[in-house]
């Protein structure tokens, strides 16, 4: 009965998961934000689509949460660039934003940063956590609606994302919470509204009810 239960819980996490990640296919962009997070997974990728020629300069933007503090005590913006410098991204690619605390502040802080440096954006690749990905398209069409966004995540499972960065069940919070900000900030004006799926919403009452709800507003 318990697996059982934790099968059930498991495939509705899926169904979430997949429901976040958007699959954009990508393409050449002005420009890259990558938004800071506990998943210093997030730099490499961006070092990646660097490599592989799809913008000319990335933000690396994030200050400091509780739930990064202790491990990128200079920042996220600071240790993400650390990273990438180590993956071969050249210094003159690179721009840090220091000071941004949420998704909002990453794409309003990151457009000042653009801007001051001359860079005009009309398109712009998001690279974030997999289940961060709708979250980041929504506010930047909410808060920078002149440009275009493609979002990028690393091409993972949740299961294969779950093994790789050693998380417990409190990924399912995560998930769980980014999807009621889904729901909420459209509500609060940070967002743009998402159409969701009823098998999707389904699975994530069930999520909540199960427990699942440290990571909500």
């Amino acid at each position: 009965m318990r697996k059982a239960l934790l099968d059930t819980v498991w495939a509705d996490a899926e169904l979430v998961w997949e429901f976040h990640r958007l699959r954009h296919r990508p393409k050449p962009c002005s420009a890259a934000v990558a938004l800071g997070c506990n998943d210093l997974g997030v730099a490499a990728h961006a070092a990646e689509l660097y490599h592989r020629g799809l913008f000319p300069v990335v933000v690396f933007s994030g200050g400091n949460s509780r739930e990064t503090a202790r491990a990128f005590p200079r920042g996220e913006g600071v240790h993400y660039r650390e990273r990438a410098l180590e993956l071969g991204v050249p210094d003159e690619a690179i721009l840090v934003e220091p000071h941004a605390t949420n998704t909002g502040e990453n794409i309003t802080l990151s457009r000042e940063v653009l801007a001051a440096a001359g860079i005009e954006v009309s398109s712009l690749m998001l690279v974030s956590m997999p289940y961060m990905e709708r979250r980041a398209f929504a506010t930047t069409r909410k808060v920078w609606p002149e440009v275009e966004p493609v979002c990028a995540s690393a091409p993972v499972s949740l299961t294969e994302y779950a093994l790789r960065t050693q998380h417990g069940t409190e990924l399912i919070d995560m998930i769980v919470g980014d999807f009621q900000r889904l729901i909420e900030y459209p509500r609060k004006g940070f967002a743009i509204p998402q159409k969701i799926p009823p098998i999707v919403y389904s699975a994530y009452r069930r999520l909540v009810v199960a427990g699942f709800r440290s990571r909500m507003l």
